[in-house]
């Protein structure tokens, strides 16, 4: 007897949109008299020198990095646009003195920027911060509270959470440790939310981790700031720094841009000394000092520039401060639907460079905007609109995004969008315009779109995540609405290509893994099932991709290689059919001039910096394939499938920081010479 199917769209829905656990406590149990009390023990154990009379001083050495990357509000894509390592010496004495003094400090740029930090990301927070927290010197977070502060039970609510056992440095047992979350009492006012954690023996703090209401923000730009601290037990006895993380997001105020400007900071502390001669005049002058800049850039690091990247990738390892993610999404549930964003609610909407201007063959110039409006910390409205001058077609979407536990979801609805053929963009949207307007280069293969969707994302264990997207749309054929370019008359555009209109209702999952920031080594793939019906004619349509690649130590050589591969079965409608050829899938060859219901693609890029970092050197290779097998070429189309294996290779360089990049291609079967402006790819999204 065979066993009960279930779809698996209802396995997928289910995952998704599940709730996440109940916790152990109610809304109940805040300022209890048993978390007051123990509160009040750490209040008592903070004013204590150290927590040990007979500890007069210390002296350690710190390690750690400053990353500065861009990420996106809809993946968990990032790119790295800087990283600094760091070592320093910290010194302390009683009653409460300290010395920083910054003995090694090194940088690589991977994008042009001019960053400078604050003192304190590049230092060691000491005595979990005093009894008023402020970051940034105070030009980014000043004057809150600390939890354990005298007088902090009228600022803050308190609530015993849970007791666990901790494995840190410095203690051979588990160490027994009580959660105490906090929030509060007031959330206009500067003040921390999160949870502190206690040694139940001596009611030192053991852990920090927090972020902030958006009162306690002075800078406008920012949007959150995380803190994660912890304390190891050296010689049995002293509660002192083992590790810290600090998550600092910027925006623009005004702009709601899918990119904002992140800064980590990872620091570990280590190599203890203790009651050491130390002469008193040594603490005198500037707290936090440094050697000479050769001295600096000359230090011996233990470890390489980008070794943090490689063992970690800027996720969280095991066993170490907690996930600054989770960390959000508990202060989000300490507040319920309260926001801690420091940016405005109502903010201008820019989802990309190519959705407030952009020229192509089928809309002219088309100019757009819209606005976003934040109801709460989880939820929120979209409104944008657009209008193209060559066919005087106003377009429109609306959208409402809110959060069901770790899942993202986004309902939303849309009048003529543009959308485009292929299983790739040939270029993103700025760089389209450009070469459109300028040499009648236009890579996009536009129809229009009317109707409504669903998408629900969720982050499975690790790199790996689930996508599932619901739509109903009714689609209608482009044409060749703009005849010439902006600057050059004699250009003339290829032919749009006309779609199958009707109506298409689909389900797509898709199955993801990203790939590690910034890592040597690493690959990222994605696998999707896309269902649906056209006008009542049923097709499936699974994919595969696959990128693996490899950089030396330095990130001067890197080979990168793509596998993809797809196929449409049933009856699917023209614009569910693939078209590879040019620029991103098959260099050396006419753009999308091979159709097929399947395809597979691979390449292989490797370069090398000459000049860093100004120009690199590309070579390139790439073959693709198509067949049709029950699908026809649609009518109009005059396109074929490749008949066989098609091979290219190019070679070119890649300038400014490898933004640029100038490609010539050669196809080896019948194809022709191409040269090929693009951009690195982990900057597509919002150009």
């Amino acid at each position: 007897m065979r066993g009960r199917q279930f779809p698996v769209w209802l396995v997928a829905a289910a995952l998704l949109l599940a709730p996440p656990p109940a916790h152990a406590q109610d809304a109940a149990g805040w300022d209890s008299p048993r978390v007051l009390e123990l509160l009040e023990a750490a209040r008592l154990r903070r004013q204590l020198p150290r927590g040990d009379s007979a500890l007069r001083n210390y002296q350690a050495r710190a390690n750690g990095y400053v990353y500065f990357y861009l990420d996106r509000q809809d993946s968990d894509d990032r790119t790295l646009v800087k990283v600094d390592q760091v070592a320093l010496d910290v010194f302390w004495a009683a009653p409460n003195r300290t010395k920083q003094r910054i003995v090694g400090l090194r940088d690589d740029k991977r994008l042009p920027a001019r960053i400078y930090y604050h003192l304190d990301h590049l230092t060691v927070v000491q005595n979990e911060f005093g009894d008023s927290i402020r970051l940034g010197d105070g030009d980014e977070v000043q004057d809150v509270p600390h939890p354990a502060a005298p007088g902090s039970d009228t600022v803050y609510q308190f609530r015993l959470a849970d007791s666990l056992s901790l494995y840190l440095p410095g203690s051979p047992e588990p160490v027994r440790v009580y959660e105490v979350e906090v929030r509060p009492r007031d959330l206009d006012r500067p003040a921390m939310v999160g949870s502190i954690f206690l040694d139940r023996a001596s009611a030192a703090i053991v852990r920090m981790s927090f972020t902030f209401t958006p009162a306690s923000y002075v800078d406008g730009r920012l949007d959150y700031i995380h803190v994660a601290l912890d304390n190891g037990l050296w010689e049995g006895r002293y509660w002192l720094p083992h590790e810290q993380r600090v998550e600092i997001r910027r925006q623009a105020p005004v702009l709601d841009f899918p990119v904002g400007g992140v800064i980590r900071g990872v620091m570990s502390v280590g190599d203890y000394r203790f009651n050491q001669e130390i002469p008193d005049a040594f603490f005198r002058g500037a707290p936090v000092v440094a050697l000479p800049e050769p001295m600096r850039k000359a230090h011996p690091f233990e470890a390489g520039l980008f070794d943090g990247l490689d063992e970690e990738g800027l996720a969280e390892a095991a066993g170490r401060a907690p996930d600054l993610g989770a960390l959000r999404r508990e202060a989000i549930r300490l507040v319920g639907r309260r926001r801690l964003s420091g940016l405005p609610r109502l903010r201008l909407l820019l989802p990309g460079a190519s959705e407030v201007g952009r020229f192509d063959r089928a809309e002219g110039v088309f100019l757009g905007g819209g606005v976003s409006y934040a109801l709460t910390q989880a939820t929120g409205l979209e409104l944008a609109g657009g209008y193209a001058t060559a066919t005087g077609r106003v377009s429109g979407s609306g959208a409402v995004r809110t959060g069901l536990g770790r899942t993202a979801l986004r309902l939303g609805g849309h009048a003529h969008a543009l959308r485009d053929l292929g299983p790739r963009p040939g270029a993103p949207g700025a760089l389209n315009t450009l070469t459109a307007g300028i040499a009648g280069e236009d890579y996009l293969d536009p129809y229009y779109a009317t109707g409504a969707g669903l998408t629900a994302e969720r982050p499975l264990s690790g790199p790996w995540g689930l996508r599932l997207e619901l739509a109903a749309e009714e689609h209608r054929s482009a044409r060749l609405a703009q005849h010439r370019t902006l600057l050059e008359d004699s250009a003339s555009f290829r032919p749009v290509l006309p779609v199958d209109e009707g109506t298409l209702v689909s389900g797509r999952l898709a199955l993801t893994r990203g790939a590690p920031l910034g890592a040597a080594t690493g690959w990222r793939a994605a696998a999707s099932l896309e269902a649906g019906a056209f006008e009542g004619d049923a097709y499936g349509r699974p994919g595969v991709e696959l990128e693996l690649f490899r950089r030396s130590p330095d990130r001067h050589a890197e080979v990168r290689g793509r596998v993809a591969a797809g196929l449409a079965f049933g009856a699917p409608p023209a614009q569910r059919l693939f078209l590879i050829g040019g620029p991103n899938t098959l260099p050396g060859y006419g753009y999308r001039s091979f159709i097929g219901d399947r395809y597979a693609l691979a390449d292989v890029e490797a370069s090398h910096t000459l000049i860093g970092p100004w120009v690199r050197l590309r070579a390139t290779a790439a073959l693709g394939w198509t067949d049709i097998d029950a699908a026809a070429v649609p009518t109009g189309w005059d396109l074929a499938p490749t008949g066989r294996l098609r091979t290219s290779v190019g070679a070119g360089l890649g300038l400014v920081y490898d933004i640029l990049r100038i490609d010539l291609a050669r196809g080896l079967n019948d194809g022709i010479w191409q040269v090929i402006l693009s951009v690195r790819p982990d900057l597509h999204d919002f150009l």
